[in-house]
């Protein structure tokens, strides 16, 4: 009876490190992909940075064939700023109305009809304490 009772323990103990060891393994290996993965978005957005500076560059070239450089790259960085300004202000819009993230209406609607209902329960309640 001892002997099954040591084995038995063993086998729990020996169950228990090799699912251990089979978590880590597995948390290790997911930890490397997400490493992987977050690294490669970065060099995809710092690509996507240096896209769009040479596009603004062949922008600033294409009106230069037409007007001076200098007046080129002027509108082409005044319409940038414009275009900021503008998603800056429906962001900061955005930002101020999710200020908030608690469904007012929702909970205003659960209120009300709270209330309502303990209105309707007590004045049963008080009906029935009034007949007896």
């Amino acid at each position: 009876m001892k002997t099954l009772l040591t084995d038995l323990r063993e086998d729990v103990v020996r169950l228990v490190t090799g699912e251990i060891a089979l978590f880590k393994a597995e948390m290790t290996k997911k930890a490397k992909d997400l490493g992987v993965g977050a690294g490669m978005l970065v060099v995809a957005l710092v690509l996507v940075l240096f896209g769009f500076g040479t596009l603004i560059a062949a922008a600033v070239l294409g009106l230069a064939t037409v007007l001076p450089a200098w007046l080129a790259a002027l509108i082409v960085g005044v319409v940038l700023i414009l275009v900021a300004g503008i998603l800056a202000l429906v962001g900061v819009k955005k930002l101020k109305a999710g200020a908030k993230p608690v469904p007012e209406r929702s909970v205003e609607a659960l209120t009300g009809d709270h209330l309502a209902e303990h209105q309707q329960h007590d004045s049963k309640h008080d009906t029935k304490e009034a007949a007896a």
